[in-house]
């Protein structure tokens, strides 16, 4: 194991990520889907094979579980983490370095074995580091680990009803930092002022689903509409909602995605957008839907691109790119479908295992990163007539992270432990 210092280096990014250039949000991750919220990684020549023993360039011990997949921002690389049963913010840079550690409230500890804390992701637009927890807290603070400000949302709206551990990571618009609650209770979107924390606008989203289906841990995402206008999509309670980004206002609708009233239909995976088209699994991963943006009021019957079942995963959220939509069951199927009709182009069946795939998969280049409960990650070409698995690498830990791919490298997080996999 390598020796970590602590320090404190004042190095401060002043740049929000909507005014900043495509390239430079290229080279960061600063959301757990990535710098598209697709799953795609910046351009970059990332690591085939590692282990253990070999390509690791660095790793440490982090101070509690959590299942937040890290944020980057240059050379600051963000996670939470319980520290002595309070919720903390960590930051590490490149060399493996902790920076500074944060602590914000008191910890509410996972019930499940999936479960933390602290597995919302923290999202970061190059000024401040935004991150909520289980137990209600919300905060902002700056590079440096100062905080500058902070909530308790359920302090503010209501006690969390979910039956299982928060899961929903903040979003970061053109304009706001966006929360979604969608639990047995009253249900809402609340939009943030980033740099004061005043509540800019909150949008009820109470829906008629039953019992547990009403629940959902999926993270929206942020769209661009036919009308220019910035979007936010979110699924959950059975229904896909568009919300106008500025106001919280319900653009349109989606619903029947639980026809049958199946009372646990839960959501867990999220919504991805490429194009005008948003896709999202449901149903415990028995459903996947594409509906394309726009229209106004309830566009089941005019939006509705396609709807097939048997397709989708519950746990990881599937990658849009390029017309195409790469899905990992949690079992390990992977199926790669075209994403205008729903056709399958080509699948492949990772290997059989009592773990299942819990961390979203990633697009890096031509290859496609899958990363197992069990530590083991792997690789597949997407292009060519062959995608069987060209590498299999393996770290130690339980992992419900989704891979980070940033500055030519890749950082895995377990439930012990944060893995930098080498260039």
């Amino acid at each position: 194991m390598l020796s970590r210092r602590s320090c404190c280096l004042p190095c401060f990014v002043v740049a929000v990520l909507t005014s900043c250039t495509s390239l430079a949000i290229a080279a960061n991750w600063p959301s757990w889907r990535g710098p598209s919220l697709n799953g795609v990684a910046p351009d970059g020549d990332y690591p085939l094979e590692w282990s253990e023993d070999a390509g690791v360039e660095w790793q440490v011990d982090l101070p509690g579980v959590g299942g937040s997949t890290p944020a980057v921002w240059e050379d600051h690389i963000f996670l939470t983490a319980p520290i002595d049963e309070q919720n903390a913010v960590l930051c590490y840079n490149w060399q493996g370095d902790q920076l500074w550690a944060v602590q914000i409230g008191d910890e509410s500890a996972g019930k499940h074995r999936k479960g933390s804390g602290c597995n919302p992701s923290p999202v970061t637009d190059g000024e401040r580091v935004y991150v909520y927890f289980k137990s209600g807290d919300f905060a902002a603070l700056d590079f440096e680990g100062n905080i500058v400000w902070q909530h308790n949302l359920q302090e503010m709206f209501g006690e969390d009803t979910l039956w299982w551990d928060l899961g929903t990571s903040p979003i970061r618009t053109s304009q706001h930092v966006v929360v979604t609650c969608m639990h047995s209770g009253p249900s809402y979107l609340a939009a943030f002022d980033p740099a004061t924390g005043d509540l800019v606008w909150k949008q009820d989203r109470n829906l008629d689903a039953p019992e547990e289906a009403a629940q959902s841990y999926s993270t929206p995402v942020i769209c661009t509409g036919p009308d220019g206008r910035e979007t936010i999509v979110v699924v959950g309670a059975d229904f896909f909602t568009a919300h106008d980004a500025a106001t919280g206002e319900e653009l349109w609708r989606v619903g029947e995605l639980n026809p049958e009233q199946n009372h646990y239909n839960r959501s867990i995976a999220s919504p991805v957008a490429e194009g005008d088209l948003v896709v999202a699994p449901y149903s415990r991963g028995e459903s996947m839907t594409v509906v394309r943006l726009g229209g106004e009021g309830d566009v089941r019957d005019s939006h509705i691109v396609w709807a097939k079942t048997g397709i989708g995963a519950d746990v990881p959220t599937p990658i849009a790119h390029d017309g195409r939509i790469y899905n990992c069951r949690d079992g390990g199927l992977v199926t790669c479908l075209d994403l205008a009709t729903g056709d399958e182009l080509w699948k492949t069946e990772l290997p059989s295992n009592r773990n299942a795939f819990s961390a979203s998969p990633v697009l890096a280049g031509n290859r496609l990163y899958l990363a197992r409960e069990d530590g083991a990650t792997f690789v597949l070409p997407i292009d060519g007539e062959s995608h069987d698995i060209i590498a299999e690498n393996q770290v130690e830990g339980f992992v419900v992270a989704t891979p980070v791919f940033a500055n030519g490298r890749i950082l895995i997080r377990t439930d012990a432990r944060l893995y930098c996999i080498g260039g």
